[in-house]
């Protein structure tokens, strides 16, 4: 066995420290495994030949220079002495509050190893704690000296235990407080970034070396909030070399490399910005790449993201490029105040993203990432200037793209309405339902309002802009999803039947697969849409929440848009394209949920109607949606024009909406003076009214039966009170003079014809039921009344009542839109991860790197 000599020795292999004074014979260890084969080595005894002739104790206490000692020193035993010696003295001081543990007794010890803390002998149980701790013991006085044969050793100081890794601020290991902290390599070289000194002068490889060390973002970041306006300025020439750096390794074959640049730019934008809120006092642009510089490198920078986006490389690359561009979208609240974006009009990433949406690989895996860019890209400066990706995305007519688009809005719709049903039925299955089973539905509206799932604002807005700048996008709304890929698995196994195979009728959004379905008779079909209207019923319920109500309104603008489209308007009301669409109802006390079951496949525009219907009756409420209902009575009204343009005779249950519609005047009425406060009623009023209007004077060109026009009248007549009440609340404001002297005056005029028919029929039915002594007339006594005079009833012709204004975003909804995308650019930047892929993963799919 070797013997250890010289001084103490510190070796770093991971272990705490610990000194241990040893023997002639004793080895040092440089793993926790020989540190146990020692331990048990110091178990064993001592052959006899080498013990030494007297005692055990180590030799520098006994040897003379230099570790000689005082005469008073040596005349005691060191277990006696009070005082340590001066190589023992730190080791004693830093183990003096460990108490020493049980021991065999002396005459089963060698005499060798009596001074050493932890020793047992082979029966015992103790082990070797570590440090120069010297027991007190009555042994008899050593000699001076050892054998001549000996060799003093010396105090041997030895790394047995390794402290955990700590990552937080770069730490590598716990230390005493008499030694500075470890850190990770890559944190010495962000701290050296950070020095008004260039950090390759004195190591040329610094920049070669720093990318392939695993970015530390969180003390980079927080590196760069720790300093102020005018620190930051000192190291401006680092921090250009840094960006420029990171750029330039993009093009590096090395795909780690490319993955640590791309993480160190993002640290870089989001740190730099973040100091730009509390400190305007620089500009951005000239902090990350200086302004002689900037244009080209943040050239070269769009141009190697371009490059990486459309290479047949790593999924994992382009997951980051992606994210970096949205960092530096989203790096701002308000993003047309980004002037970095500038960089990014000028050199164009669109046709990027549209390859990602066209290919169902990258589409599957970046989908969700590229449409949401395009659409913050699309809101930079719309207003203000001329923006490459409107003019781009207004153009595109490639229909792999097209559709690749609309599946991956398609998804997150459809994933939003899976985890809004899935709450539903536990909701249901839980405490409120059996509750409510027991007493009544009297809590039932104040339980499923609790039910509730992030809205997806973004998706939504991308869904527009692709809606309302791109014509050849309404064919997509129509079109069935042709591939399931992007959906979830069902519960349910998948038939084994053969598969739908492209082009052919595509499978059910309802049904969700990871392959596409079987063609099954009883299989709904499904499309955008669809999934839309769903998606639609369910945010528009509860417009309460802030968030739910922009979602509202920017769903009932997209509808606004697809109902003024001549093409769209076609497949709403083709009778060949019918659907079964189960829209989400809230839940009321004065009826019961409708059985999904039992809906009949009918066109699309029935389930808009069947949406506005359902819009018109549950938020009438004093927190009044003006707004909404505004835009749902359009929506409507351009159906109704739609198809008295075309005559189309929509079979649809059209008492419905009349009852609702006069239900909402009656709202109105009775909430006067509330809504006055807020709102111009009478905007709303009037608008109702030129329904009504509408179908007195085109009804007969658009409805489906001549039935369906007597209903009409049976329920205006039936409804008269309503309508008198309303032409008294109007013609009273209309002749005072006030602000609502002219709106109201307009309703006056436009309920001419309506009073027309109720003065005309009242007093006809009211002879038909004296004549026949009836004192209360059946319905379809009304109706024989209604269709026998006819021939008196004189109207007047009211005109532009098949006339509307076409919408308009940068006038009337810039200000919406504004808050819209800002809101949206604060979730984006708030739920970006760029760690999310650890180093492990990415040396595994890189493992060919030379």
């Amino acid at each position: 066995m070797k013997t250890c000599r010289g001084a103490a020795r510190t070796r770093y292999s991971g272990l705490l420290c610990r000194t241990i004074v040893t023997g002639p014979s004793l080895t040092p260890c440089s793993s926790s495994s020989s540190a146990r084969a020692q331990t048990q080595n110091l178990k064993a005894p001592l052959p006899a030949s080498e013990w030494p002739s007297e005692g055990g104790l180590s030799s520098h206490h006994t040897s003379r220079s230099p570790w000689q000692h005082t005469d008073a020193t040596r005349a005691r035993a060191p277990w006696q002495s009070s005082t340590a010696c001066s190589g023992c003295q730190p080791a004693a001081k830093r183990h003096s509050s460990a108490r020493p543990r049980s021991h065999t007794t002396a005459s089963a010890q060698p005499p060798g190893t009596r001074g050493l803390r932890g020793y047992s002998s082979p029966t015992g149980a103790s082990r070797l704690a570590g440090g120069c701790q010297l027991l007190r013991s009555s042994a008899p006085r050593l000699p001076r000296r050892w054998k001549a044969s000996s060799r003093p050793p010396r105090c041997t100081t030895r790394v047995c235990n390794m402290a955990q890794t700590e990552k937080k601020g770069g730490l590598l290991r716990k230390s005493s407080a008499s030694k500075k902290p470890l850190k990770e390599k890559v944190v010495l070289m962000y701290d050296e970034v950070f020095t008004t000194e260039d950090p390759s002068k004195n190591n040329p490889r610094f920049w070669e070396e720093l990318f392939l060390m695993k970015v530390n973002l969180e003390y980079l970041e927080g590196k760069l909030e720790a300093l102020d306006g005018e620190e930051l300025m000192k190291i401006k020439d680092n921090i250009n070399c840094l960006f420029q750096h990171c750029i330039q390794a993009l093009g590096e074959e090395h795909p780690i490399r490319v993955v640590n640049a791309l993480q160190t730019l993002c640290a870089l934008i989001r740190g730099v910005h973040q100091k730009n809120k509390s400190t305007s006092g620089f500009d951005i642009i000239n902090m990350l790449v200086g302004f002689d510089k900037a244009e080209l490198c943040m050239k070269n920078l769009m141009e190697s993201l371009d490059s990486l986006l459309c290479a047949e490389g790593s999924e994992s690359l382009k997951s980051l490029c992606l994210k970096l561009l949205l960092c530096l979208v989203t790096v701002t609240d308000n993003i047309s105040q980004n002037t970095i974006l500038e960089y990014v009009m000028i050199n164009s990433i669109f046709e990027a993203i549209l390859q990602i949406l066209s290919s169902p690989l990258s589409r599957r895996e970046h989908g969700y990432d590229a449409v949401v860019l395009l659409a913050l890209l699309v809101n930079y400066r719309k207003y203000e200037s001329v923006n490459p990706y409107i003019v781009k995305l207004s153009i595109v007519d490639d229909e792999a793209t097209l559709n690749g688009m609309g599946l991956v809005i398609a998804q997150a719709l459809s994933e939003y309405n899976r985890q809004y049903k899935d709450k539903e039925e536990e909701h249901q299955s839980g405490f409120f339902s059996a509750l409510t089973n027991m007493v009544g539905s009297m809590f039932i509206a104040d339980a499923d309002e609790k039910i509730s799932v992030q809205t997806n604002e973004a998706i939504l807005l991308a869904l527009y802009e692709a809606v309302h700048l791109n014509r050849n996008f309404i064919t997509v709304l129509a079109q069935s999803h042709p591939e399931m890929g992007l959906m979830t698995t069902p519960t349910s196994p998948v038939p084994t039947t053969p598969v739908t195979p492209l082009g052919t009728t595509p499978p059910s959004s309802d049904v969700i697969s990871s392959a596409e379905l079987p063609l099954d008779a009883d299989v709904q079909t499904s499309n955008l849409l669809i999934t839309f209207l769903k998606y639609s019923s369910i945010v528009m319920q509860d417009t309460k929440d802030e968030h739910r109500l922009h979602s509202g309104k920017l769903c009932l603008i997209i509808l606004t848009c697809i109902a003024e489209d001549q093409y769209a308007n076609a497949f709403l009301h083709d009778d060949n394209m019918n659907f079964r669409v189960n829209l989400h109802r809230m839940p009321m006390r004065h009826r019961k949920k409708a059985a999904d079951k039992n809906l009949p496949c009918r066109p699309l525009v029935c389930a808009v109607l069947d949406l506005m219907v359902e819009f018109i009756v549950t938020h009438m409420m004093k927190e009044f949606p003006m707004d909404l209902y505004v835009r749902c009575i359009q929506i409507v009204h351009k159906l109704l024009c739609y198809q008295k343009k075309c005559r189309v005779r929509l079979h649809y249950t059209w008492r419905e909406l009349w009852s609702a519609l006069i239900n909402l005047l009656k709202f109105l009425m009775s909430n006067e003076t509330v809504l006055l406060a807020k709102h111009n009623i009478f905007t709303l009023a009037l608008m109702v009214v030129n329904l009504f209007n509408m179908f007195i004077t085109y009804g007969d060109t658009f409805l489906p039966t001549p039935s369906s026009y007597d209903e009409l009248y049976y329920e205006i007549i039936r409804m008269h009170q309503n309508f008198d009440n309303l032409y008294s609340m109007v013609l009273r404001i209309s002749t005072n003079a006030g602000q609502w002297k002219e709106p109201a005056s307009k309703v006056t005029h436009a309920l001419v014809n309506i009073r027309a028919i109720i003065n005309h029929f009242n007093p006809k039915i009211e002879s038909y039921a004296a004549v026949n002594h009836i004192s209360q007339l059946s319905e379809d006594q009304v109706l024989e009344v209604v269709r026998s005079n006819y021939d008196t009833l004189t109207l007047k012709l009211q005109d532009g009542l098949d006339q509307y204004e076409r919408y308009s975003e940068q006038h009337k909804e810039a200000a919406f839109f504004k808050e819209l995308v800002r809101s949206i650019s604060i979730n984006v930047r708030k739920n970006l991860a760029f760690n999310t892929l650890s180093q492990e993963l990415l040396l595994k799919e890189f493992s060919t790197i030379s």
